[in-house]
């Protein structure tokens, strides 16, 4: 079987260095690969004073742009980085997308693109034994901003076995 391309966007990126567990991304998947959207939207960040990766400096992660433009989404709301991770979902034959984003989640479901987000990531983490539970680190998320609904949470904390159905 041949290997799956991981693709990941700016907010799995930033969320997950935030609560210290950017290495799960390794741990998972070896090699990542971002667009060149995905620095580009981290530095502006790191500009505002946010504390963003230096992926530039991380060796497992790969800075891949899209061949074709033409594959880029042209919604209007659909940021940089997401059009970007889905034109090279396209671009791209056993490849699994990591983004948090609604709207990129439903143009992906439109293309048939497999993807996972953040909590996605957390859960898996946890099944492969590289976490020893999700439920603190959800709450570090959400104190670093990210916004989730309770139903969200307690599907999440279901799925990683952390509450009964």
């Amino acid at each position: 079987m041949p290997e799956t391309t991981v693709i990941v966007n700016t907010s799995p990126l930033l969320y997950l260095h935030q609560v210290g567990h950017l290495q799960l991304l390794q741990q998972l998947y070896g090699t990542i690969v971002v667009p060149p959207a995905v620095p580009q939207e981290l530095e502006v960040g790191k500009l505002q004073g946010v504390d963003v990766p230096e992926i530039n400096s991380i060796e497992w992660i790969q800075i891949r742009p899209v061949i074709s433009a033409t594959l880029i989404p042209a919604v209007i709301d659909l940021g940089q980085g997401e059009a970007e991770v889905l034109a090279l979902g396209l671009e791209t034959t056993n490849r699994l997308l990591i983004f948090d984003d609604q709207l990129a989640r439903r143009i992906a479901d439109l293309y048939k693109l497999k993807y996972t987000g953040t909590l996605g990531i957390l859960v898996k983490a946890k099944q492969a034994g590289y976490l020893a539970s999700v439920a603190p680190i959800i709450a570090m998320l959400q104190s670093q901003g990210m916004w989730l609904t309770d139903k969200i949470i307690n599907d999440v904390l279901q799925l990683a076995r952390e509450r009964s159905p």
